[in-house]
């Protein structure tokens, strides 16, 4: 039986008294009433009948309304809460499609994960519509069963990867079903961001022009959680057109909603600073004490480490209460084997399983229901990502409590104590950039070996295209024909585009004992997570790397049992290439532009699980990574620095730190997508600058938003860094968790009077 969340578990986690003080805010938000609309008259009486035998006995409004939008053959997005059932909104046309007499259309549905599409795939085949044919088509799907998906399946269930590498380099073997294809369903669009989404975009722009060749121009239905201009980010990832539904007609239970915000240790950091308890031991605590009660809690949590030191954390305090409680706790993320996934999904919905912590692999991964409390360990990046996480609680209309621990960080403490900046605050837009050359490139030498490219191509795949022809012919990858431009090589074009941007084969992590693969890392993250000497966490094991070796893309791990997390340390060197835009802040000079960037991993450090203490530092021997990407900068003039009697490298040091940590306020991004480098000469200006940069190739426009919302973001840093309690700056302000520099020199007092003056002649 569900656990009553009326029964207050909110009190529940505040029986010690000693945590009252750790609840910075509580919202909450009141019970809604639905609006309920008829069913469009061109529903299908099937799907109406089996719908109301499942209890669903007419849409919801905004249902509805995008359903009458596709169905008229208008590309939607339906923008709308966690749990409001935005499945039946493109569920509707879509069925509706196959059931035309006249042309029976098929349907191509694409999730970020396989895990959702999994999801879905249950949910159509429990509706036992005889010609629904509905069928996933991923990387786990059979060879033998690939042959039958493409000449029979008439709703069929994908990713863009395999969307990208597999059906548009085989369009002619897709014929029959692309000739027919009505609406391409596009779901948690949200996710679709930064570089990923850009490389989507033009995954998308590559099936319209396919599609066209069939004579065949699907309508684009996309699900999105709430987002700032809905309308916009849709038609930058589709190309098209879009209309927007984001008025939420369904009905939702009350919310709790708190900002917890972990105590003060008596331990001191770097440089003297108080440390607080991490918010990964803390989130274990709360885990254990809501899973005592029977509330069935999902803890979202930043990184795969995270997720596994959560629940390693609540196994323990569950065991001194009852050796049964711990097996009803398990962690889920990114890089377990499929089998292992499936098996944890399967336990969530059975409620075997009671508390769970998990990367975002979840949280775009699988439709869990009736759940009763949510924990947020550490800001997930976004407002967006926020209520799509908190949303996972209170799905049958009850009540829920959600919580959100503020990790030691500038942005963190910034929002427990600004609840203003959550709660009253419309979410971000999705930002996306189609028209980096970076993710281009690829995808036009892609389209060309699908069919050869025309110059009417261009108004497709956007202005950039005509600049890079050229450059791709003179380099071999297009020859140019009077009928086009054609791929010539006998590799496959689709190879050359990574678009999860990891970069490179993924590191297998391998137990060197017996030979296991415990599962991979990305070739980009693999010099900050399993680097010599790292603690690598797997299903609440640990092991320690012995040895990463990139050449053949393994590391190899031994079994421990360390009380240590470690830490990656690295330098950063940066030049700047073009500068696209500027502007004059009196006697500052905000800019944007292009940069190279050379990072490189020097160490690692080592901190103790439960408190966060410093325990030493081990230097590493790896090789540099360097990146073209687009930054934000500015600059200080010489007469306005020589006025300041300041510790000019500590002050902008600490400024940098902090702009970094409060940028993702402002952009659909998190600290991690990001990076800085502050200098008080700086070679290529001649002057104190800091920069701010994207973390990925060619950029991923984060840095763009981060020019255009200057003024505010920077405002944002100043009273960040003004409000904290400290005396001489800590890492709820000034200090970073992957500083190269060790968080030295940095100047709290230093960095305000920088910003003041910065800010003194801003818009």
């Amino acid at each position: 039986m569900a656990a009553q969340i009326s029964r207050t578990p909110l009190d529940r986690l505040l029986a010690d008294p000693t945590r009252r003080d750790r609840i910075t805010h509580v919202e909450r938000v009141p019970a809604r009433e639905g609006r309920r609309a008829p069913w469009p008259s061109w529903s299908p009486p099937l799907l109406v009948e089996r719908l109301a035998a499942a209890g669903i006995d007419a849409p919801w409004e905004h249902q509805a309304a995008a359903a009458e939008h596709a169905h008229a053959g208008r590309s939607v997005i339906i923008a709308t809460g966690t749990a409001s059932g935005k499945s039946l909104a493109y569920l509707l046309p879509a069925v509706a499609a196959v059931y035309d007499e006249d042309r029976e259309g098929t349907i191509l549905y694409l999730s970020p994960t396989k895990a959702l599409a999994a999801d879905q795939l249950r949910a159509l085949r429990g509706l036992r519509l005889t010609r629904v044919r509905a069928a996933t088509y991923d990387g786990d799907t059979p060879r033998e069963d690939r042959t039958w998906v493409r000449q029979h399946a008439n709703y069929v269930l994908t990713n863009p990867d395999m969307l990208h590498r597999s059906i548009l380099p085989s369009h002619a073997r897709w014929s029959s079903f692309l000739r027919r294809l009505r609406h391409v369903v596009i779901d948690e669009a949200h996710g679709y961001r930064g570089v990923f989404g850009s490389h989507v975009a033009q995954i998308l722009r590559r099936l319209r022009r396919v599609c066209a060749r069939y004579h065949a121009s699907p309508t684009f239905v996309l699900a999105s959680a709430t987002t700032s201009a809905p309308a916009t980010t849709a038609s930058r990832l589709t190309g098209l057109d879009v209309v927007a539904v984001d008025d939420d007609a369904s009905p939702r239970g009350p919310a709790t909603f708190a900002l917890w915000e972990p105590p003060l240790t008596d331990l001191r950091g770097e440089r003297g600073a108080p440390v607080r308890r991490t918010a990964t031991a803390e989130a274990g605590d709360l885990l254990a004490d809501l899973v005592v009660e029977g509330v069935q809690t999902l803890a979202f949590v930043r990184s795969r480490r995270g997720a596994e030191s959560v629940a390693l954390g609540a196994k323990r305090a569950l065991s001194d209460v009852s050796p049964d409680l711990p097996g009803q706790v398990a962690a889920y993320r990114a890089g377990y084997l499929p089998e292992e996934r499936r098996a944890l999904e399967a336990a969530l919905r059975s409620r075997d399983l009671v508390g769970l912590a998990s990367t975002n692999a979840l949280e775009l991964g699988v439709d869990v229901s009736g759940l009763d409390a949510v924990i947020v360990c550490g800001w997930p990046g976004t407002r967006a990502s926020l209520w799509q996480q908190a949303g996972r609680a209170g799905r049958a209309g009850q009540a829920s409590l959600s919580v959100l621990v503020a990790r030691d960080d500038p942005l963190d403490t910034f929002l427990v104590h600004h609840p203003e900046a959550i709660f009253g605050t419309p979410v971000e837009a999705t930002v996306l950039d189609p028209d980096n050359p970076y993710v281009l490139e690829p995808h036009l030498c892609s389209a060309a070996a699908e069919l050869p490219l025309t110059e009417a191509d261009a108004e497709l795949f956007g202005p950039t295209t005509a600049d890079l022809l050229p450059d791709l012919v003179r380099r071999g990858f297009l020859r140019r024909r009077p009928a086009g431009w054609y791929w010539t090589r006998r590799d496959k074009a689709v190879e050359l585009a990574d678009i999860r941007g990891a970069g490179g084969a993924p590191v297998q992590v391998v137990e060197s004992g017996t030979g296991r693969l415990l599962g991979t890392v990305d070739e980009a993250s693999a010099h900050t997570t399993v680097h010599d000497g790292a603690v690598y966490v797997h299903q609440g094991e640990s092991f320690i790397v012995q040895t990463l070796d990139l050449d053949d893309s393994v590391a190899l791990v031994e079994p421990a049992e360390p009380d240590y997390s470690t830490t990656a340390r690295d330098v950063t060197d940066i030049g700047i290439v073009e500068r696209l835009r500027s502007s004059a802040w009196g006697e500052a000079t905000l800019s944007f532009g292009t940069v190279d960037v050379t990072r490189q991993v020097v160490g690692y450090q080592m901190r103790r699980l439960q408190t966060g203490e410093m325990l030493g530092e081990k230097p590493l021997d790896l090789p540099p990574r360097t990146l073209r990407t687009r930054a934000v900068w500015w600059t200080l003039s010489a007469d306005e620095t020589e006025r300041l009697d300041l510790d000019l490298p500590g002050s902008a040091h600490a400024a940098e730190h902090a702009s970094i940590g409060l940028l993702p306020l402002f952009a659909t991004c998190d600290r991690w997508d990001i990076g800085g480098v502050s200098t008080a000469l700086h070679p290529d200006t001649g002057l104190l600058t800091v920069f701010v940069y994207d973390g990925h190739e060619g950029g991923a426009g984060f840095a763009e938003r981060g020019y255009a919302d200057a003024s505010a973001w920077l405002r944002a840093t100043r009273d960040a860094i003004g409000s904290c309690e400290c005396a001489t700056g800590c890492p709820s302000c000034i200090q970073s968790p992957k500083c190269g520099n060790g968080n030295d020199p940095l100047d709290k007092e230093g960095a305000l009077v920088l910003l003041d003056v910065l800010l003194k002649a801003a818009p």
